[in-house]
């Protein structure tokens, strides 16, 4: 049974998920402020819009009805991500939740951002308002995950992508086969809409020639980057360029290549009910893994890892 904080950090987490497309490339926040009397009710919510734009505790308070301003000394603020203690595009929110006299602040996760990294916390503490850090930490960490790899590595999240047959095959003897089905396929278009950048190498772009859009789903088209020897990937371009996602959709060597350097965040693989007599065989799996998804669709299903090592 959840505690009443995880219930409204939950409420979080649901406000977060809005700014998925336009937040980038800052986090995808939400906030929750609670009232104690008579009975616990939310007077204001909010979350990260836009780039550029309030971040989630500005439009939480910017939420709240006159008549219920006098409640925010006895509220408890929730939020997704630690309050930001600098000046960037926008004011720090830990100094307006001071000003506003908030009584209690429930924190998420810690922002590894370099410049926050529980600083924020420590603004909060010192003002003399309670803090509590951790409700629900992983669910929410799990949420910005290409944030915080981003800001880790200073690299994109890199997502490992591949479809098979049942009896382990990409392709049929060197040929191009369809494998997934129109379903799944939609599925594939919504997560190059949500991603910054997909990447194949030469010999599938000169063999299938690929067009990478996102034409069966609505949004942006992700970057699109073709890789051989000649031209290798260079991780750290990227960075500069705050791409924080990468999906790798090329053939077996490609794909490979990745895996060797432990150079993945996450794998999704799309299995058929067909067979084929022959052809390239799918990569092979790392050790180092974890099933994190597992979903069925009629004739096919898609396998979620993520990769423990990091």
């Amino acid at each position: 049974m959840m505690t009443e904080d995880e219930q409204y950090m939950r409420r979080c987490l649901q406000l977060a998920q809005n700014g998925r497309q336009n937040a980038k490339p800052n986090p995808m926040v939400g906030a929750v402020i609670v009232a104690p009397s008579p009975t616990p009710r939310i007077i204001g919510e909010g979350y990260h819009v836009r780039c550029g734009q309030g971040h989630a505790e500005v439009n939480a308070f910017a939420s709240v009805c006159p008549e219920d301003e006098s409640l925010l000394r006895e509220s408890t603020m929730y939020v997704s991500l630690e309050p930001c203690s600098h000046y960037g595009k926008t004011p720090p929110c830990a100094d307006l939740i001071i000003r506003k006299g908030i009584r209690r602040v429930v924190v998420g996760c810690i922002d590894e951002y370099a410049e926050v990294q529980g600083r924020g916390i420590q603004k909060l503490r010192d003002a003399g308002i309670y803090v509590t850090v951790g409700v629900l930490e992983e669910e929410c960490r799990e949420l910005n995950r290409r944030f915080f790899i981003f800001h880790r590595f200073h690299r994109p999240y890199i997502i490992l992508k591949w479809a098979q047959t049942a009896n382990g095959f990409i392709d049929n003897n060197e040929h191009a086969l369809a494998i997934s089905s129109p379903f799944t396929q939609m599925l594939s278009h919504r997560l190059r809409a949500e991603e910054d950048a997909i990447l194949v190498g030469r010999i599938t772009d000169e063999r299938e020639h690929p067009q990478l859009t996102v034409r069966h789903w609505f949004g942006p088209d992700p970057k699109r980057l073709i890789i051989d020897r000649q031209h290798p990937l260079n991780l750290e371009s990227l960075y500069d360029h705050n791409i924080q996602s990468l999906i790798v959709e090329g053939g077996r060597k490609t794909l490979e290549s990745f895996l060797t350097q432990n150079l993945w965040d996450e794998i999704r693989i799309e299995t058929s009910t067909i067979t084929v007599n022959g052809g390239t065989r799918a990569p092979k799996l790392p050790p180092n893994i974890r099933l994190r998804d597992l979903h069925h669709y009629a004739n096919n299903s898609i396998a979620v890892y993520t990769n423990t090592s990091l």
